[in-house]
């Protein structure tokens, strides 16, 4: 085991102000929904141009209630990537959908437009893209093809706050954009997420829903600033069968500030992404990246899976045993969804299925990528994984 103090995969970039920012939300006495998350909400619309944005708890509840609002049935289908996070698979089975794949590009990583038609049917309500490690899907051809079928398109924004695709930012190409700022992503609020859309009517209808169907948030109902004097006493109504997915101000509180130095972590990481890309390149290993559109990439992972044709054997998992021992974190950025046990003995998904997400999900490594990563760290880093190579 390496004496070098351990190199955590993942850290969020906060400091005083995250902290003071926090900390004037408690001595307000109001920890709940209020002002603060409106002022989020505000600040990140106009980050992504976009006419609304909700916050939620999580990515996961953006997409489920982007699924919940489209009112699927039993037998509806939704089509989407197998090489992402469970959440993805989870929102479609929840609403009572079913999820469909379509496989992945092995130069994107992203779901593969081209085969996108062949899984469309009279049951297809819904395509559910994912943006994958920052970099966006080719949406001129996803777009013609959820245009021409009249189906909605939903985008899985996770790890692309900062992607554009032509110019354009993704989350706002279809019916909604789903985002996360969870600890380890390029903007954090410790657990939260948000989602987007250009739909007054739809905009309406997830607030709603994020808070228990409920149409009067308690900060409106109790705070003496919000009533006027002598107001009567206002009921409140469940309109739909929602669910308690809102933000709260102390989790705002750190996105307010998270947003004001975005394009400052962004530069960071990409700085770093490209260090990791000069120095690593030579290796026998394949990198995410297409020339086929003009795009910005978020930069919300580094990660790389071993060539195949120049590497017969399995070595992934001796090679993130390699870098434990030497005290650097690593992550696997995804195993294929098709080999998760739950969604087996659901759908009876094989191996087979998805023969390229089923592939890569097997031979990805995602490396520590942050913006307060030290260079002296990254070095080492680097100096690990080339002597590994060195030395198969």
């Amino acid at each position: 085991m390496s004496s070098r103090k351990f190199i955590s995969f993942g850290k969020p970039f906060v400091d005083a102000k995250e902290i003071n920012s926090v900390n004037k939300v408690i001595r307000s006495f109001w920890l709940g929904t209020g002002k603060v998350t409106q002022n989020f909400e505000n600040r990140f619309s106009k980050l992504k141009k976009i006419k609304h944005a909700i916050s939620v708890n999580s990515c996961t509840a953006a997409l489920h209630l982007s699924l919940m609002s489209l009112n699927l049935k039993k037998n509806d289908e939704v089509i989407t990537t197998p090489m992402t996070f469970a959440s993805t698979i989870n929102s479609i089975i929840l609403t009572g959908a079913k999820p469909v794949l379509v496989d992945i590009r092995p130069d994107t990583l992203n779901i593969n437009e081209k085969k996108i038609e062949k899984k469309i049917n009279r049951r297809t309500k819904a395509l559910l893209i994912v943006h994958f490690a920052g970099l966006p899907c080719d949406m001129k051809k996803i777009l013609k093809i959820v245009k021409k079928y009249k189906i909605k398109l939903i985008e899985d924004c996770a790890h692309a706050i900062e992607t554009k695709y032509e110019n354009k930012n993704v989350g706002s190409f279809g019916y909604s954009g789903c985002y996360s700022f969870y600890s380890n992503k390029n903007i954090t609020t410790g657990e939260g997420g948000m989602f987007t859309c250009h739909n007054t009517k739809v905009a309406e209808k997830i607030k709603v829903m994020r808070l228990h169907g409920m149409n009067r948030d308690a900060w409106k109902r109790y705070l003496p600033n919000s009533v006027k004097k002598n107001s009567p006493y206002q009921h409140y109504d469940i309109l739909y069968t929602g669910l308690k997915y809102n933000m709260i101000d102390l989790n705002a509180a750190i996105g307010i500030e998270q947003l004001k130095k975005v394009n400052k972590m962004w530069l960071k990481r990409k700085n770093l992404y490209n260090r990791y890309l000069k120095n690593l390149k030579d290796l026998p290993i394949c990198v995410q990246g297409t020339k086929d559109y003009n795009y910005k990439h978020g930069y919300h992972l580094f990660l790389f899976y071993f060539d195949k044709r120049k590497i017969k054997k399995n070595i992934r998992d001796k090679f993130l045993r390699y870098l434990n021992k030497n005290n650097i974190g690593a992550g696997v950025n995804y195993r294929s969804i098709t080999n998760m046990t739950n969604y087996k003995k659901i759908f009876k998904w094989k191996d087979n299925l998805c023969p390229i997400s089923n592939s890569v999900g097997l031979n990805t490594v995602s490396l520590p990528l942050y913006p307060s990563l030290k260079r002296t760290e990254q070095d080492y880093i680097i100096k690990k994984v080339r002597f590994f190579f060195n030395n198969i």
